[in-house]
């Protein structure tokens, strides 16, 4: 708990106006700018983007298991988000707000997921895990 406090406590910044979304990413990552994008208008906010050279620390503050790493970590109201998580699956953690989970991941960057769409390619299956209170399981999918 507490360091999901202190990882809230780093998006209390004057920067970062009242409903922005925080992402972290790997320094210049284009996929990423593509999900934000989703992102930013499904929600209708602003979505800040911060290269990150050391994201590594950043998901070990908001409780990440490192074998669920992607290439961007987004905190939305208070929930960590890691790699493309589909939009439908943030909407449904956001409203239910499970017990015991501080997050939604998508492990890699699978092919077919939001943002890493390939014209012509066909999309490969991928689970969306949940993640928190030291544990994992399947939240969907895709």
């Amino acid at each position: 708990m507490r360091k999901l406090v202190l990882a809230l406590a780093l998006f209390s910044t004057p920067a970062l106006a009242a409903g922005d979304i925080l992402m972290h990413r790997d320094p210049g990552c284009g996929c990423c700018e593509q999900w934000a994008a989703r992102v930013r208008q499904a929600f209708g906010r602003n979505v800040r983007i911060v290269d990150d050279a050391n994201r590594a620390a950043f998901q070990r503050q908001v409780g990440l298991p490192a074998n669920l790493a992607s290439c961007h970590t987004a905190i939305v109201d208070g929930i960590a988000f890691e790699g493309h998580v589909p939009i439908v699956d943030m909407r449904r953690v956001l409203a239910n707000r499970p017990k015991g989970v501080r997050g939604l991941a998508v492990a890699g960057m699978p092919i077919g997921s939001p943002g890493m769409e390939v014209p012509g390619v066909r999309a490969q299956r991928y689970n969306v895990i949940a993640f928190g209170a030291a544990r994992t399981s399947v939240y969907a999918q895709h």
